[in-house]
C-alpha cells in the first residue's frame, strides 16, 4: 500500500510538473537571473569601490572621509543590485524603494545636524577652501589648521589654545586664508614731524625697503603721504615679500625704520601737549 502511493505521489509531481512547465522554466531563468545580477552587484561594487578609493587616495583626501565614501558608494550599489534582483524574482520593487525612502528620510531627520556638518566637511576636503598648517579667519575666530574631521575643524590660535568649529559654520560663513597665496603686502604706517624734508623721508623709507633682500622686487614698493594729522604726517610704506615670512620682514624692517631715521635726526612724531602756567600774584 505504502509503495502505492509513493508511485501515486511521483506521478502526480510528474504530471504538475509536465502541466507547470513553462513556469518552472520561467522561475528557474528568474532566479539563475537574479544570483548572476546579485554576484555581478557585488562583484562590481567592490571593483567601483577600490577605484573610488584610490582617485581620493590621489587627490590626498581625508582617510576617514574617503574610507566613508568608498563604504557609501559600495553598498549603493549593493542595496541597487538586490532590488534589481528582487524584481527579477517578481517582487514589486515600488513597495521595497519606498520603504528605504521612509527609512531614510527619518534617518535624514534624526541625524540632520551631523549630516549637515559630514556634508560641510566633504565639501572642504574636496574643494580645500582651507588646508592644514593655513593660518585662517573663520568669522569670530582665527588660527592655523591643525586637522579637518568629517563633522569639525580644529584650529590653534597663535597663543596655542585649540578651537573645534563645526564645519557647518565654515562653509556657511566667509573664510579669509592668510596663507593661500604665496606672497603678501606688508603696510607700515610711520609718523614724522612737520619740520621735516618729506622727500628726504620718502627717500629713505623707499630705500631701506630696496635693501632688505627679502622684499620682492619685482613687486611694488610704495611710499606716500597718507594723511596730515594734528600733530604729524602720516607716511604708508607698502612693499610685497613670501608669506612664510611676512611678519619677519614686518618686524625687521620696523627696526630699521627707526635706525635710518635717527640717523638722519628725524623724529618719529608723538602727540605734545603744551601747558602754560599763569604766575599772576593776587
Amino acid at each position: 500500500m505504502q509503495e502505492f502511493n509513493v508511485v501515486n505521489n511521483i506521478n502526480y509531481v510528474g504530471n504538475w510538473i509536465i502541466c507547470h512547465q513553462q513556469i518552472l522554466l520561467k522561475y528557474i531563468i528568474n532566479s539563475i537571473s537574479a544570483i548572476t545580477i546579485t554576484i555581478f552587484g557585488i562583484f562590481t561594487s567592490n571593483f567601483l569601490s577600490k577605484i573610488f578609493n584610490k582617485i581620493l587616495f590621489t587627490r590626498k583626501i581625508d582617510t576617514t572621509v574617503s574610507d566613508f565614501l568608498t563604504t557609501v558608494l559600495k553598498y549603493v550599489i549593493i542595496t541597487i543590485t538586490m532590488i534589481a534582483a528582487l524584481g527579477r524574482l517578481g517582487v514589486q520593487t515600488t513597495s521595497v524603494i519606498a520603504i528605504l525612502g521612509a527609512a531614510g528620510m527619518a534617518i535624514g531627520l534624526a541625524l540632520q545636524g551631523s549630516l549637515s556638518n559630514f556634508a560641510a566637511g566633504v565639501l572642504l576636503i574636496v574643494f580645500s577652501p582651507i588646508r592644514i598648517g593655513e593660518y585662517v579667519v573663520l568669522k569670530s575666530v582665527a588660527g592655523t589648521v591643525l586637522k579637518i574631521h568629517v563633522f569639525y575643524t580644529t584650529l590653534k590660535t597663535l597663543d596655542g589654545k585649540i578651537i573645534v568649529v563645526p564645519n557647518n559654520h565654515i562653509t556657511s560663513n566667509q573664510i579669509i586664508n592668510y596663507s593661500r597665496a604665496p606672497c603678501r603686502r606688508n603696510e607700515f604706517s610711520i609718523h614724522v614731524s612737520y619740520d621735516v624734508d618729506v622727500r628726504l623721508v620718502e627717500k629713505i623709507l623707499k630705500d631701506t625697503m630696496y635693501n632688505e633682500p627679502r622684499v620682492l622686487k619685482n613687486k611694488d614698493i610704495l611710499v606716500g603721504i597718507n594723511k596730515f594729522e594734528p600733530y604729524s604726517i602720516n607716511f604708508i610704506a607698502r612693499c610685497w615679500s613670501n608669506t612664510n615670512i611676512l611678519n619677519a620682514v614686518y618686524w625687521d624692517l620696523m627696526i630699521k625704520f627707526k635706525i635710518v631715521l635717527d640717523e638722519h635726526n628725524i623724529n618719529i612724531s608723538h602727540p605734545k601737549l603744551d601747558v602754560y602756567l599763569n604766575n599772576k600774584e593776587s
